[in-house]
């Protein structure tokens, strides 16, 4: 079942958040998302629409826009990857939006492949000022 974020659910979906990050991104110091953590908990969550996949009252994962448009946030639960969870969360929110965006570092390379199997294209390549790393600019529109 997919619903809308609570606030009693943030600490599951930063634990999962902090995790996916330092999995996903193993060419990124750590440091980098500790330092990050309290401004994604404290600001980020807050102003974001965030959705959560819950199984047996267990949050499996997430994903979170910004101004209905924007996927800052797709995480899920390492055991539970491969499972149709990230299709269902992405499908959630391609139904209620005419238009997405995200950033995603070229080093990601199974992200990449995630969404373009998802008709996401890349719009454009830059470089994340606070990382140096390279990032696509890639969208979807109905």
């Amino acid at each position: 079942m997919i619903r809308k974020f609570r606030e009693e659910d943030t600490v599951k979906v930063m634990t999962i958040w902090t995790k996916g990050n330092f999995e996903a991104h193993s060419f990124i110091d750590k440091d980098y998302w500790l330092l990050n953590f309290n401004k994604v908990k404290d600001e980020y969550l807050k102003k974001s629409e965030t959705y959560v996949y819950v199984e047996n009252e267990e949050i499996k994962g997430f994903i979170s826009l910004l101004d209905g448009y924007f996927i800052g946030a797709l995480f899920v639960k390492k055991e539970y990857r491969r499972q149709g969870i990230g299709r269902k969360l992405i499908n959630f929110v391609k139904d209620k939006y005419d238009r997405l965006e995200l950033n995603v570092y070229e080093k990601n390379i199974n992200a990449i492949l995630f969404y373009t199997a998802f008709g996401f294209v890349n719009k454009k390549i830059q470089i994340d000022e606070d990382t140096k790393e390279k990032e696509y600019v890639m969208e979807w529109s109905k």
